[in-house]
């Protein structure tokens, strides 16, 4: 499951869509929305995305992670709209046959999805300032030829 979503984010819903029972570890991990950033404090975020990329690129994350450790297995949700403190901005899980691996994968995964999948997040400052925070990478890399 790969998805974009205004809706509240459950860690049952994520867990589900990755469980199996071949699987001696489900990881999960979710982003919170914190009412701070570099001391400043947050009223609330803002986010954004394009929903057809970032599956598609949330897909191709999960492509990696089978790659590199043979990890089918793999949720990612994240939401977009108005979030307050407190509240789930993003979920990742990974289910694999051992913790090491899954722990590894969950990780990769989340830093993956902040450089590639295009979603914007907006601050709103405690004092009425708002800020859109620059991603962590360049969101569209070059086509390989032939793409």
């Amino acid at each position: 499951m790969f998805k974009i979503t205004s809706e509240v984010i459950t860690g049952e819903e994520v867990r589900d869509a990755v469980e199996t029972p071949d699987a001696g570890a489900v990881v999960l991990f979710f982003g919170t929305v914190r009412n701070n950033t570099g001391g400043r404090a947050t009223k609330y975020l803002e986010y954004e995305a394009y929903p057809p990329m970032a599956e598609k690129k949330m897909s191709e994350i999960s492509e990696e992670i089978a790659e590199k450790w043979g990890i089918d297995r793999v949720a990612m949700i994240h939401r977009v709209g108005k979030l307050e403190i407190g509240e789930v901005s993003v979920a990742v899980a990974v289910a694999s046959p051992h913790r090491k691996d899954g722990f590894k994968a969950c990780e990769y995964a989340m830093n993956r999805l902040k450089q590639i999948v295009p979603i914007w997040k907006r601050e709103v400052w405690a004092d009425g300032e708002a800020e859109w925070v620059k991603p962590d990478a360049v969101f569209f890399e070059q086509p390989e030829k032939g793409e």
